[in-house]
């Protein structure tokens, strides 16, 4: 059994055929999918999906390259969203995200950034969310500012949730589709957070990404598609989509010299310790 960690299956991408997309995931034994919100308007279309299919689950928050659209009305509509006595089924929202730093884009300045997300990462230790975390240096770099300055961010707050004895301190989160450094890697481990593997492990001149996943812990790995973006070979430039996942196990299983049975079961328990899901009957 598989989970895709995340997966945009709200863009207009799937419009033509998102339920025959879910019926593929579930005849390739996906038995979880997480939609992570990116604005105001996608949060509220996460989670509208994520009640429309017992196999669905959202993560709310405002990413990084849409900073300058934060407000006070923003952090008020998340709340709300979070809030277990506004939602009719809060346990569809699992995590705050996605979030983090962008420096690729440029669409809002650094610090505008950070301050965005130290108000996200605020509500996600008060509401005991795990944060599903989104990093891009400049010009595609392994390593950076992106990266010193988040982990610079993170290791304040889990400092916090440490000392603060916050039930989140032991699954803070996640470092989706991970692009940086064993370095910053390692870092991220040491405070708790998971490492996301997106279909990109799977490329032909993707070895340093390679390199690095075969160094990670399995017990540290999330598995996850950022669909309908980074397919896996064979379909690279194509719409990705959350069958797929299969694909990205396959070659972590080759870069750990394991079974296939094996990533499938660490990486789903992985899923299910971060986000608290209990067990499908």
């Amino acid at each position: 059994m598989f989970i895709d960690t995340h997966c945009h299956l709200d863009l207009d991408q799937f419009d033509s055929d998102r339920e025959a997309v879910l019926e593929r995931a579930a005849r390739a034994d996906l038995t979880r999918i997480l939609i992570p919100g990116l604005d105001v308007v996608s949060n509220r279309a996460v989670v509208k999906l994520a009640r429309s299919d017992p196999m669905l689950f959202a993560a709310v928050g405002v990413h990084p390259t849409e900073a300058a659209t934060w407000t006070t009305e923003t952090d008020a509509e998340l709340r709300d969203l979070i809030n277990p006595s506004l939602t009719s089924d809060p346990s569809k929202i699992v995590a705050i995200g996605e979030i983090g730093l962008d420096y690729y884009w440029n669409t809002a300045p650094p610090d505008l950034q950070r301050s965005v997300l130290h108000k996200q990462l605020n509500l996600a230790a008060e509401a005991g969310l795990p944060v599903i975390l989104h990093m891009r240096e400049a010009r595609n770099l392994p390593d950076g500012g992106c990266a010193g300055d988040l982990m610079q961010v993170l290791e304040e707050w889990v400092l916090g949730l440490r000392s603060g004895k916050n039930p989140l301190k032991e699954r803070p989160g996640v470092l989706h589709s991970f692009s940086g450094s064993l370095e910053t890697a390692r870092a991220a481990m040491s405070l708790g957070f998971y490492i996301g593997v997106t279909g990109a492990v799977t490329f032909k001149n993707a070895g340093k990404r390679q390199e690095i996943v075969s160094l990670l812990p399995l017990d540290r790995i999330l598995i996850e598609t950022d669909a309908p973006f980074q397919a896996p070979l064979p379909y690279r430039g194509k719409r990705n989509e959350p069958a797929y996942v299969r694909l990205i196990a396959d070659k972590i299983a080759l870069l750990h010299s394991c079974s296939l049975e094996q990533v499938a079961a660490v990486t789903s328990e992985n899923a299910r310790s971060l986000f608290a899901w209990k067990e499908k009957d």
